[in-house]
């Protein structure tokens, strides 16, 4: 990929796309080719440092809201039975619009002090298993008659104890381990495991964050795989064999008169257009009730009014704030439980830094970038436990997949994304709207973004040789064991029980967690089985070719404002495993935790960087 733009020399986004010429304003109101930018083997319409117009950037974010919609209000929903909180949907709306704010948070946190890649934060399904686990023990089962609709009062000061109590639990456990996530990331023990991680680790593990969750998209779009065909069929449309389709659109500038330029729609919009689409054809299908109106009939859950009491009860401004139910509270078991949660969701966001990483055309992130990604990960769990989502926060694999289907990989635009986020969180009216998108369209969007992700992960083999059966056995293993362990374990919980609840909660969350799993052995075997440097793919993964990209990583992983450069000299700055530095390898070899910042010399040239990753 050509080097990316800054904002002043970004050229007019109404003339960008794959094979198409790229054009820059002369300062007098024409447009003159750029010979410096040349699209040719870039397969993106924004790079990762480009800025698209302010208009775009809001559509953009708002398409990457939709996509992450459905495990934002996923998670909150699926902690309410054990929150006592199925009959209150107004309690409920309020998580929502807590999650979607501190979401807005911990991704601008991530984008400007983090990882810097382009990745939006929102709820961890990690968190999940052991938090139900935590609240299904005897102490904190829901009393009857809070499972009674006709007999709860949702309004009762009792009823209001019963349900905070619980999640003054669940925060005070997610700010103990969270502590634990930011241990890890910020000492470097993190980046220190990397020197480790080659190709075999990354490909099994990225894979294993979509292939376990076929089962859930195929039964969201199973609803109605009328609809869910739908979607499929647009974004397919839209995003493959549209996406060199220009659609003329007026534009008005100051320099001269309104005319007509050239959009690349289809390709910047594939995900957003195809969700209103369905969305609006869901809406028609539901007024003219030619969906079932009968809950338990096929194809019920397709209807726009089924979610109707979260957008009737929500309020039009609400503002979420840290301590808003109580005091946490903290028990050992539930911390021990999280912690299991927490080691998970660090493996899949490890995975998922190399797959956006690779889908924008970025090098490979350096150690100390993982460091600070990591960290920065455990301090948005612990805003996320004192605002009382009752869950934490992680890199959203989904939209890692919206990257490469969109191919704008603009980290404003995940800015923009955040602000969209902080912003439903706060009007309540407008995010419990988004959540009245039909089930079916949610699953259609994610049988495509799912499959691009488990693509983006086996695609790391291209540096493997693929030859030796010692490559082929731990690949192959990896990925079958992630998928059948985690399977059994889940029909076999009582097979793991050790008489030490905390204990087997860690085992559990382990065990049934298919990245864990696979990540794990790849790491173990192709470690510990003899092969070569060349044959394991370290050679090609980790060697240096151009110096433009040297100067790449330091655009990319440095901190904001040159804070990295300034301070390059600092000895005091280099002890600190979080801070961009030069780190030297061995003779002719950059690994992957090599990757240099510092770049400049003394002479003012800079050496060669990391090589550009691909698809």
């Amino acid at each position: 990929m050509n080097s990316a733009t800054t904002s002043s020399e970004c050229p007019d986004p109404l003339q960008r796309g794959d094979g198409v010429v790229i054009f820059h304003d002369d300062g007098q109101g024409r447009k003159k080719k750029d010979p410096s930018r040349s699209p040719s083997g870039s397969h993106l319409v924004y790079g990762i440092l480009d800025i698209p117009p302010w208009y775009l950037c809001i559509f953009l974010g708002i398409q990457h809201f939709l996509t992450a919609l459905g495990g934002l209000v996923a998670v909150p929903l699926i902690l309410a039975k054990g929150l006592c909180l199925q009959h209150d949907p107004l309690t409920q709306s309020y998580l929502i619009s807590t999650i979607f704010f501190v979401s807005g948070i911990c991704t601008l946190l991530q984008v400007f002090l983090g990882i810097r890649l382009p990745i939006l934060q929102g709820g961890t399904f990690a968190f999940l298993a052991p938090s139900l686990s935590m609240l299904s023990l005897p102490t904190w089962k829901c009393p009857e008659w809070t499972l009674n609709a006709s007999q709860v009062n949702t309004s009762s000061p009792e009823f209001t104890e019963e349900w905070q109590k619980r999640i003054r639990e669940l925060q005070g456990a997610i700010m103990v381990a969270s502590c634990v996530q930011m241990l890890v990331g910020f000492s470097g023990l993190i980046g220190y495991l990397m020197r480790f991680i080659g190709p075999l680790t990354i490909a099994p593990t990225i894979s294993l964050v979509a292939l376990p969750l076929f089962d859930s998209a195929g039964n969201d779009a199973g609803i109605h795989w009328g609809i869910s065909a739908t979607t499929i069929f647009l974004i397919v449309l839209f995003s493959e064999y549209l996406r060199n389709i220009a659609v003329p659109v007026p534009v008005c500038r100051r320099q001269k008169k309104c005319h007509t330029s050239k959009f690349y729609l289809f390709q910047v919009f594939p995900v957003l257009l195809a969700l209103c689409i369905s969305w609006l054809l869901c809406f028609v299908l539901t007024v003219t009730n030619t969906l079932p109106s009968a809950p338990t009939a096929y194809g019920y859950l397709a209807r726009t009014d089924t979610k109707g009491d979260v957008l009737s009860q929500a309020p039009w401004f609400r503002f979420p704030y840290p301590g808003q139910w109580g005091l946490p509270t903290v028990s050992l078991a539930g911390v021990f439980g999280i912690i299991a949660g927490v080691i998970s969701s660090m493996v899949e966001s490890v995975g998922d830094y190399y797959a956006c990483a690779r889908l924008v055309g970025a090098p490979p992130p350096p150690k100390h970038a993982i460091n600070r990604g990591i960290g920065i990960e455990g301090l948005g769990c612990l805003v996320a436990g004192a605002w009382g989502t009752g869950n934490g926060t992680t890199s959203y694999s989904e939209n890692v997949g919206a990257l490469g289907i969109t191919r704008v990989g603009s980290r404003m635009v995940i800015v923009a994304a955040g602000c969209v986020l902080l912003l439903m969180g706060i009007f309540g009216k407008i995010g419990a709207a988004f959540a009245t998108i039909p089930t079916p369209v949610i699953g259609g969007m994610f049988l495509v973004m799912f499959g691009v992700i488990s693509a983006v992960g086996i695609s790391n083999l291209q540096y493997v040789d693929m030859n030796s059966s010692r490559n082929l056995f731990v690949f192959g293993f990896s990925i079958y064991c992630g998928l059948a362990i985690p399977s059994w374990v889940n029909k076999n919980p009582e097979r793991l029980q050790t008489g030490i609840l905390q204990l087997d909660q860690v085992i559990q969350v382990l065990l049934t967690t298919g990245m864990f799993v696979g990540g794990f052995l790849g790491f173990f075997l192709d470690n510990t089985i003899p092969g070569s440097l060349e044959e394991r793919g370290l050679l090609a993964w980790n060697q240096v070719q151009e110096s433009e990209e040297t100067t790449k990583v330091l655009e990319i992983y440095g901190l904001p404002c040159g804070v990295g450069t300034r301070s390059c000299t600092s000895s005091c700055a280099w002890r600190l495993p979080f801070w961009p530095k030069t780190e030297r390898g061995g003779p002719g070899v950059v690994g992957v935790s090599q990757l240099t910042l510092c770049s400049q010399n003394s002479s003012g040239e800079r050496p060669h960087g990391a090589p550009e990753t691909r698809m």
